[in-house]
């Protein structure tokens, strides 16, 4: 907003105490212990300060009043604004059980992610419930470490839904190779405890893996409880027109926001690190130039993951679905850690709608254009 030009009143509103930061390394670098909390800081406290804004670090909204142009806070402030963006993200999903046993983390903030480093460096058993990015991040970090880890999840292979089968069972293969235990297709239906803490987290076929540590990473939800009074449309996130408008001066941005896309054909809300930056400076602009001259948001999806000595990287959507078609390089059957590869994932009417590179970034960036075509097309 300060780049395009707004010289008013700048409030940024934030339940952690600590400044903003990035979230990615954070299950790899940071749980590593590879990045001190410092590194993951996304502005230094000179560059906040020229932003000439509020900032307001532990305080958590609880309530808006679109009519009355206000936001509340936990302790009964109520803050006036003439524009508002919402950008309040996600919350991890919890099992029905288990959580109130010591040793069972979810991972969504800094501070969840130092408690957990420090439980790390007594060389426990690990298990990661939840073999999407996240939890396949863990798994590949935590083994690393040397560490024993199992990684389940009901699906047939690792990031099943983000990537398919076929290139989740390369990722399976690397975890194997490297020594995870995986248990695919199962689902957890308890855990034991002893004096308080975890033992052992139990499957639906009876096996019992022993835990000392447990990650709950089975995805998440968008953190629009604090709305549930406030008139806007709410149905996974904040639904928004395609500019990211939520209502008159409110408009949202990054995991929260739902929106249709033009591309897509339908709503999507978007979970990727390089979607919070570019949709919160669409969410920005359109706030300040109003709704007659407000840009439609229609990004092509950029995602990646790292795991290991391999990254993943995609464009656009590559659903379970698609016919997955390789168009440059190889895949090396039988050794996962030598793939070098670019896939296309088709449509059943040969459009194509996303493009997978494993480790090939440069060649990766030549098939963008293949998935920006309009969902008629």
């Amino acid at each position: 907003m300060r780049r395009e030009g707004f010289d008013g009143a700048l409030t940024m509103v934030g339940e952690e105490l600590r400044a903003p930061y990035d979230r990615p390394p954070l299950s790899k670098q940071v749980l590593a212990g590879d990045w001190e909390p410092h590194r993951s800081t996304l502005r230094q406290d000179t560059d906040l300060q020229r932003l000439r804004m509020n900032l307001r670090l532990g305080c958590r909204a609880t309530g808006l009043d679109t009519a009355g142009r206000t936001v509340t806070l936990a302790d009964g402030e109520r803050l006036g604004y003439d524009g508002l963006i919402i950008a309040t993200g996600l919350r991890p999903r919890r099992l029905p059980f288990g959580h109130d046993l010591a040793g069972v983390h979810v991972l969504r903030t800094l501070d969840e992610t130092l408690t957990l480093r420090a439980q790390l460096t007594a060389g426990p058993r690990v298990v990661v419930i939840g073999a999407g990015f996240l939890g396949s991040e863990i798994a590949a970090t935590t083994r690393g470490l040397g560490l024993d880890v199992a990684l389940v999840d009901v699906e047939p292979t690792p990031l099943a839904r983000q990537v398919g089968t076929w290139v989740g069972g390369l990722v399976g293969d690397m975890h194997r190779d490297r020594g995870v235990r995986l248990c695919m297709g199962r689902h957890v239906t308890g855990m034991t405890g002893e004096d308080g803490r975890v033992t052992a987290v139990v499957l639906d076929d009876g096996t019992r893996l022993p835990a000392d540590v447990v990650v709950v990473a089975i995805g998440s939800v968008p953190a629009t409880e604090w709305l549930a009074d406030s008139g806007l449309p709410l149905a996974d996130g904040v639904l928004c027109d395609a500019t990211c408008r939520a209502a008159p001066r409110v408009y949202a941005a990054g995991d929260v926001a739902n929106w249709p896309h033009p591309t897509a054909g339908r709503r999507v809300r978007l979970e990727q690190r390089t979607n919070a930056t570019e949709q919160a400076i669409a969410a920005a602009k359109n706030l300040l130039s109003g709704p007659a001259e407000a840009v439609p948001y229609a990004p092509i999806p950029f995602g990646w993951t790292d795991q290991y000595d391999t990254k993943i990287q995609t464009w656009g959507w590559c659903p379970s679905d698609a016919r997955v078609e390789i168009v440059d390089g190889d895949t090396h059957d039988g050794d996962p850690r030598a793939h070098k590869f670019v896939a296309l994932y088709k449509t059943d009417g040969g459009r194509v709608v996303g493009a997978l590179g494993w480790n090939s970034a440069r060649a990766l960036r030549e098939y963008r254009g293949h998935v920006a075509q309009p969902a008629a097309a």
